[in-house]
């Protein structure tokens, strides 16, 4: 069996597993979170970040408002534009719904995002401009995810590109950055053995 029959037959098992059958039980709450990658027309790239929050049942909110069932209360969205190396070139968000009026005032650190890497620290990085009481819980965790989403965004095309036009690869000095992060991208695993040589029990060089 081929590399490329096999990756589509492990597809088709995964797709086949699902949980156990659950106890009888009511749907309470939903939280859904989209990002999207975007090349534009200047060559910049556009990461988009969407998270909602309904809950499926009849409430009364903080403020003591009674909120019907399906109500959403979080609806918050983030753009970030990045150059090809995932550089910050400019971040803009939307809070349409909050649980309170204040909320909105968390977006006004972002701006000191711009010039900031996606990259190593990006936590640390994320904290240092918007933690704790100068920012927001949700805002944070959606900005941190869009860095996973930038990576899935630009290198990953700009590498089919290359396939794409048949241009020579060029040779990476350091493995890209998923490597060493999970289990089957380990160094001494086999799919860094199968699909990247290079890398296969790489050690980062001594200072």
């Amino acid at each position: 069996m081929s590399l490329t029959q096999d990756t589509a037959s492990a597809r088709k098992d995964n797709t086949a597993m699902s949980f156990s059958p659950s106890a009888p039980r009511k749907h309470l709450h939903t939280r859904n979170i989209e990002f999207h990658g975007y090349l534009r027309e200047d060559g910049l790239w556009d990461i988009e970040a969407e998270m909602r929050d309904t809950r499926n049942y009849e409430f009364l909110s903080r403020e003591q408002a009674q909120m019907p069932a399906q109500t959403r209360v979080h609806n918050m969205l983030i753009r970030v534009t990045v150059n090809d190396d995932l550089v910050i070139q400019a971040i803009e968000s939307a809070m349409p719904v909050t649980p309170f009026a204040e909320c909105g005032q968390a977006a006004s650190p972002l701006h000191k995002l711009i010039g900031a890497r996606m990259g190593g620290g990006w936590r640390r990085t994320i904290d240092a401009a918007m933690g704790g009481v100068a920012g927001c819980t949700h805002m944070r965790e959606l900005l941190f995810n869009m860095a996973t989403a930038a990576f899935q965004t630009v290198p990953v095309y700009r590498l089919y590109q290359q396939r794409a036009t048949g241009a020579s690869m060029s040779r990476m000095s350091r493995p890209p950055p998923q490597m060493g992060k999970c289990l089957a991208w380990d160094f001494n695993g086999p799919v860094v053995q199968r699909v990247a040589p290079e890398f296969y029990r790489w050690r980062p060089p001594q200072a």
